[in-house]
């Protein structure tokens, strides 16, 4: 196979350990109000858009917020705590710099929000993608194509050339689903469904634009 034209990222659980950081907040800002959210709803929440994960957590919880409040209490703690910034999830970083140096352009496509998505670009280097896709500039998130599609379309490249690289079960669908060739380096707990053109890797620890150009 030849060289992607273009790698495509997501961010939470692909390029930081940020998952387990949204996990604990919704489950000490639930807490204040005396419902435990146990580690059986992760699955439900992870990797999922803000309006979707917090109707969940609305509706399991029973908690006299709408989703609305409860999100702009969980974004406003999230913003906080990634201000203060995280580790990279290993070989994340020296895979950005090898595309940088080799010229492959890059974007990252996040279901999280603006204010999220450039919170965490500090930790992670603005520097290296050319554009980024926020929850909020698309009107159907993922599982939905349409981030996707968005972030080849800003670059000008044809997404059956392009690589995503995810985490997320419904992360992994809509690269899936644009046409991309999809790397899922999902959490240990996930399963990732067969799927035509998706490759599972433990990690991206030793991931490189060779092993990029080798999937299918």
């Amino acid at each position: 196979m030849p060289e992607p034209t273009a790698v495509l990222f997501d961010m939470d659980g692909t390029l930081i350990d940020s998952e387990p950081v949204w996990f604990d907040t919704e489950v000490r800002l639930l807490a204040e109000f005396d419902f435990e959210l146990g580690r059986e709803h992760w699955e439900h929440v992870l990797g999922q858009p803000n309006e979707v994960s917090c109707k969940y957590l609305v509706g399991v919880s029973g908690i006299p917020l709408t989703w609305e409040q409860l999100n702009v209490k969980i974004e406003a703690a999230m913003v906080e705590q990634l201000s203060q910034g995280l580790e990279m999830l290993p070989g994340a970083k020296e895979l950005l710099v090898e595309l940088q140096v080799a010229g492959v352009p890059t974007a990252l496509v996040s279901a999280s929000s603006r204010q999220i998505v450039d919170a965490c670009l500090g930790a992670i280097g603005t520097d290296f993608f050319r554009h980024t896709v926020s929850g909020d500039d698309v009107d159907r998130g993922k599982p939905d194509p349409q981030p996707y599609l968005l972030a080849a379309e800003l670059l000008g490249v044809d997404p059956a050339d392009c690589v995503v690289i995810e985490d997320s079960p419904i992360g992994i669908a809509a690269g899936a689903a644009a046409g991309c060739r999809v790397l899922a380096v999902p959490h240990a707990a996930v399963t990732v469904p067969g799927r035509p053109r998706v490759t599972r890797a433990a990690s991206l620890d030793g991931v490189d634009l060779a092993y990029l150009a080798a999937l299918s």
